[in-house]
């Protein structure tokens, strides 16, 4: 039976209890955000919106991935933002925390994962080190084709790989993940006889986690990517209404920027999951880098837009809760609950225990988890923090495409109520430019 996430603002409604007569209030920008959104999705703006549909990407993902398994030992990803933190994300959420660690049988026998996401020298260098090159294939990923770090670490792959494996056996070893026909990988890929999957050209990195960019690690790892596209597709469906209380991502934009409107300009997100801190940096990207803009409008030019900020409970608790509670009043927290777990662990009753932690015996860790994640939604609502819940069914493959997508189609509403392009990042281009000057690029 498929069970649907659920977004649950109560708390936020003690806070504000006009808050339901407040969105009404919104109807006419409400409206006109949802009618912006047909419309791109009528022209075929918003790729990600086809994503889950792509039947011919499923097959072909599940063939390479089959031979991948048979032949490798290591798959490493190497890319950075958005060619990297989806891949991050689907592969913590759903695979053992320890992954890597497990031995090959325990992993039914699945390449290990890795992402390369980083130019630091000592981190390049470390994975190097730990990798039997003769063993491992790189999926280098790009949408450009171009993304200095990534191209940099490729060349320096490729020259330890030629060492290692010879030239001819090269293209064993590449996989290349780019635009179909712009950049510099594509070519290479033509040239060196590299597989080649293809990036649509109107989803954005930060968008394109159900694309070849996270679906091949996720299948190469054992994960059902069936479901994840499922899903996805299931919330698709779930946010077609024009009605924010009948539509979650349409709500949970609302209700983000309802909170702007009134001063937090800082938007928490904070799973009660260490899974899911990777969630949370994709969340950080997708958010930050489609919304914060210049809106230019007849008023003038405006920098708009919310700093997305990741905590993950019960861990943060300990550094960041007391900020929250004491600290300014501008923030809106998402709280991010797992209804249902797979397993876990009972806490052991003892002879001559402290009286002091005798309370904890014969309970288990999932109440306490779940304890303190209602402590904290109760203490943010006692000091008037706008809060809202999130809650997962369990930790599965539909369960995670239904989040991938829901907070997608939040960021597309926010960015159409907002009056921003959610889709371009104009200021990174800048720094980019510079990059390549600074680097000797003509």
């Amino acid at each position: 039976m498929i069970v649907p996430l659920k977004i649950d603002y109560s708390k936020m409604l003690e806070v504000e209890g006009n808050l339901v007569d407040s969105i009404h209030s919104l109807s006419g920008e409400i409206d006109k955000s949802v009618e912006g959104l047909k419309q791109k999705i009528q022209r075929e703006e918003l790729g990600f919106y086809r994503l889950p549909f792509q039947e011919n990407v499923r097959k072909e993902i599940k063939e390479i991935s089959e031979s991948i398994r048979q032949r490798f030992e290591n798959f490493v990803v190497v890319g950075i933002g958005g060619s990297a933190l989806g891949n991050k994300l689907i592969h913590n959420s759903l695979n053992h925390p320890y992954y890597n660690l497990l031995p090959g049988d325990a992993r039914n026998g699945n390449p290990r994962i890795f992402v390369l996401d980083t130019v630091d020298p000592d981190m390049v260098r470390g994975i190097m080190d730990i990798l039997d090159l003769g063993k491992t294939v790189f999926n280098v990923i790009t949408k450009s084709g171009s993304t200095s770090e990534t191209m940099a670490n490729y060349l320096i792959i490729r020259n330890m790989l030629e060492r290692a494996v010879g030239k001819e056996r090269l293209k064993e070893h590449i996989i290349a993940t780019t635009d179909r026909g712009k950049g510099s990988l594509i070519k290479i890929a033509e040239k060196e006889g590299y597989q080649a999957l293809h990036i649509p050209e109107n989803v954005g990195g930060r968008y394109s986690v159900l694309s070849p960019v996270g679906l091949l690690s996720a299948a190469v790892s054992g994960v059902d990517i069936d479901g994840l596209l499922d899903g996805a597709a299931f919330m698709e469906s779930a946010c077609r209404d024009d009605n924010p209380f009948a539509n979650p991502a349409l709500l949970g934009a609302v209700l983000q920027y309802y909170a702007y409107r009134k001063g937090k300009t800082i938007s928490v997100v904070m799973p009660y999951s260490d899974r899911l801190g990777d969630f949370g940096d994709w969340y950080c990207q997708l958010w930050a880098e489609s919304l914060g803009k210049v809106k230019t409008d007849a008023g003038g030019r405006t920098p708009v837009g919310q700093t997305p900020l990741r905590a993950i409970g019960v861990r943060d608790q300990h550094s960041l809760l007391q900020l929250f509670l004491d600290g300014p009043n501008d923030k809106i927290f998402t709280l991010i609950k797992i209804a249902k777990r797979h397993g876990d662990l009972e806490i052991p009753a003892s002879e001559n225990l402290d009286r002091g932690i005798g309370y904890l015996a014969g309970n288990n860790l999932e109440k306490l988890l779940h304890s303190e994640f209602e402590a904290t939604e109760t203490v943010l609502t006692n000091r008037n923090r706008l809060n809202y819940r999130i809650e997962l069914p369990d930790l599965s493959e539909h369960s995670i495409g239904q989040l991938i997508f829901l907070y997608m189609m939040m960021t597309a509403y926010m960015g159409e109520l907002l009056g921003v392009d959610a889709y371009n990042q104009p200021a990174v281009e800048e720094g980019k430019r510079i990059t390549y000057r600074l680097m000797g690029r003509a």
